[in-house]
């Protein structure tokens, strides 16, 4: 994917009057900003899945000063479509069943138990000193 996505949830989240940060911080950074029409923001993304079409989205917020005036742009997937698109996994295959005869687990050397009484637990190993990371001033 590339660019802004922008989820129709976002879309519905816009009101007519809101200020321009508060229009930032539902959309994200808009990908295209121009000097030139400084009342208007363009969000672009791309959609591109291995054997199918790219499919290109867009979306406009034009503001009035620095209240959101209206918007315009593509028809936008809920995040949930999105998602659905963007999920290539296929479905699940039969799981081996995972089973071990005694024959099989005796080829393994057992753990040794810390019973009581049996082996001694390992001495504390001895303290390590670094260096400073900063030199004292």
């Amino acid at each position: 994917m590339q660019g802004n996505f922008v989820s129709r949830e976002q879309v519905q989240a816009l009101r007519a009057g809101m200020p321009r940060q508060a229009v930032r911080d539902v959309l994200g950074t808009p990908l295209v900003t121009s000097l030139f029409h400084a009342d208007r923001w363009d969000y672009a993304f791309t959609i591109r899945r291995q054997g199918a079409e790219p499919q290109q989205r867009r979306f406009s917020v034009f503001f009035m000063g620095d209240a959101l005036d209206r918007i315009e742009g593509d028809s936008l997937p809920t995040e949930a479509e999105f998602a659905a698109k963007l999920d290539n996994r296929r479905p699940p295959t039969k799981l081996p069943v995972l089973k071990a005869t005694e024959a099989d687990l005796a080829k393994f050397p057992a753990k040794p138990s810390l019973g009581a009484g049996s082996a001694q637990p390992a001495a504390p190993a001895n303290p390590v000193s670094y260096p400073p990371l900063e030199v004292a001033r």
